[in-house]
């Protein structure tokens, strides 16, 4: 199986230059962990939900949104992407072996690899995907 065949080929992202609040809405309300910062096309970072919530202080978890007359708003100190995405990203190409991509996670201990091709995004490859591959994998047994 190739990594192809697993990743999320759409993909959302931010910029260096955006607000981390729109990391938080895009985790928060697309339910998910892990957001490419890109430039270009080019992958430069990645934000996860831990490296957020490590932005936000310990009470964010339970206290970044609030409900005020039915609306959803908040409050953090205004802090670009940039200073809280990780750098040095590891990526993976589309084509390569999906246990290649599991080996790669295991090792560094991270939960998702950006996919590029000739430099630039194409999908996303996470731990959840390649579980969920190997649950298929079991009920076809």
């Amino acid at each position: 199986m190739i990594v192809n065949e697993l990743m999320q080929q759409s993909v959302y992202t931010v910029r260096p230059d955006d607000m981390i609040d729109r990391v938080f809405f895009l985790l928060h309300y697309e339910k998910i962990r892990h957001l490419p910062v890109v430039e270009e096309k080019k992958v430069v970072g990645i934000v996860s939900d831990r490296d957020l919530y490590k932005a936000l202080g310990p009470k964010s978890r339970s206290l970044g949104v609030e409900q005020e007359d039915g609306e959803t708003s908040l409050h953090v100190i205004p802090r670009k992407v940039r200073s809280i995405m990780r750098r040095g990203v590891i990526t993976i190409g589309p084509h390569e072996e999906a246990s290649k991509a599991a080996s790669m996670m295991a090792k560094k201990k991270i939960g998702a690899l950006p996919v590029t091709q000739d430099g630039e995004l194409v999908g996303i490859i996470t731990a959840t995907d390649i579980l969920m591959a190997f649950a298929r994998g079991e009920k076809e047994s």
